[in-house]
């Protein structure tokens, strides 16, 4: 009999579905995808107890979590509840100490309330608080995939990604980041593996680098 195969579960970055993922590939024999989707939050429910309630949704154990950008938050709150083989997170931070200046103000100044969220959100909206991307083109490839509409979702995942208060990183946790992400510039990212001239939408548009080094880490495990 053959290695069983590795079970990998992708969690999507702010409001975004499958669809990211559809760049990446992994030897089908070895691997077995499988992409969570978000789910609504309760009306003022704790990043923890949410966290909890999508890692009921990892089945096997020793599986792989990955998450990209708040996903990757939402995945590191996650693997508490869970027996990882390898956490992994791509275009994100690991502790509130790497988010940039901008979000850090928000914080202190509560300006994402001002955010206006609405059951149909547009992909500047998110933009003016830098949390997406930036450019025309950018923006038009991330609207593309910008799936989950209802605003209490999009209030309450805002909200965590910018008051998160995790100061230190988790064990063990591995990093995947593009020198050239304006979201989350590598001068605030400590201890990342680097993709050259990978943006924060790089999941999209480097997709094959993204999946020959999520197997090399794999591997290495």
């Amino acid at each position: 009999m053959g290695n069983p195969q590795i079970h990998m579960y992708f969690v999507p970055g702010l409001a975004a579905g499958r669809e990211i993922f559809r760049n990446l590939t992994f030897p089908e024999t070895k691997y077995q995808i499988h992409i969570l989707e978000w789910l609504i939050p309760e009306k003022k429910e704790a990043l923890s107890d949410y966290s909890k309630r999508m890692a009921a949704m990892v089945l096997e154990p020793n599986a792989v979590l990955v998450g990209v950008s708040f996903g990757g938050v939402v995945a590191q709150e996650m693997s508490k509840f869970l027996h990882l083989r390898k956490l992994v997170i791509i275009s994100s931070v690991k502790t509130r100490e790497e988010l940039p200046k901008r979000l850090k103000v928000a914080r202190k100044t509560f300006a994402y309330k001002l955010i206006p969220t609405s059951l149909v959100l547009s992909a500047s909206d998110i933009t003016k608080f830098g949390i997406g991307p930036k450019t025309k083109k950018r923006l038009k490839l991330y609207q593309e995939y910008l799936h989950v509409r209802d605003k209490q979702y999009l209030d309450w995942a805002i909200k965590n990604m910018i008051t998160w208060n995790r100061l230190e990183k988790i064990k063990g946790v591995v990093h995947l980041h593009g020198n050239n992400d304006i979201v989350f510039p590598v001068r605030n990212i400590d201890g990342y593996i680097n993709i050259e001239g990978g943006t924060h939408i790089m999941i999209l548009n480097k997709g094959v680098e993204v999946s020959e080094k999520l197997i090399e880490i794999i591997d290495n495990n």
